[in-house]
């Protein structure tokens, strides 16, 4: 069993490290456009409400397979060119994990009650004001939940990006069934390291609800 792993610990360490690196990168550019997203959707700006509800609308409602195949396929040939299969599905997992952390930030900046924001602006402040100070601060205590949800739900989505020529952790299946060897003990070894990435995940929610805890 051992020796599947030692044995490709080549594949395997690529495959991760690439699932590593779409998950970072994707998450951290998904965390600021979907909390630009979200604050359009409480905008008082009636054009940027309507941007981020026709952007939740389409993406949440888009499977994220054909969310990859448009950048992958359609984009070239509308001239949008991307540096390669790696960038092209960075962009497709941040664009559709936006959507949802859009969501999510706009239901914990509906947590807080209406009085702080107009107090906010009998003082003076202006609306990026009010929400950078006091909104946001305040929301995403709330959100850490289902925010980390969303991520984890990302860190999972990264297995499409093998079927669109990037070759991480879900792409090895096809690499070791070419080298003839095991495809069970393969799968049980990827699902082994899914783990070891997503426990941390698990840990690190749990103990930020406790450090962001209101009692």
């Amino acid at each position: 069993m051992f020796s599947v792993l030692t044995d490709n610990w080549d594949l395997f360490g690529h495959g991760f490290w690439t699932t590593i690196k779409l998950f970072l990168i994707s998450g951290v550019l998904s965390l600021v456009l979907g909390t630009l997203l979200g604050t359009f959707r409480v905008s008082p700006v009636p054009a940027l409400r309507g941007v981020g509800t026709g952007y939740v609308n389409v993406l949440r409602n888009t499977p994220l397979t054909l969310v990859f195949a448009f950048l992958v396929f359609g984009a070239p040939k509308m001239n949008i060119e991307l540096p390669s299969f790696f960038w092209s599905a960075v962009v497709a997992l941040t664009i559709y994990t936006s959507a949802f952390i859009c969501e999510v930030v706009r239901s914990g900046i509906n947590t807080i009650p209406p009085g702080q924001t107009e107090a906010g602006r009998a003082i003076g402040m202006s609306f990026i004001q009010v929400l950078s100070v006091i909104v946001l601060p305040q929301a995403f205590r709330a959100i850490v939940p289902p925010l980390m949800s969303v991520l984890i739900a990302l860190l999972k989505n990264t297995t499409i990006a093998a079927g669109f020529s990037v070759a991480e952790a879900g792409a090895i299946p096809a690499a070791m069934n070419e080298r003839g060897e095991n495809q069970m003990l393969t799968l049980v070894w990827i699902t082994i390291g899914f783990l070891v990435l997503i426990v941390p995940l698990i840990f690190l929610q749990r103990y930020a609800e406790r450090k962001t805890a209101v009692a």
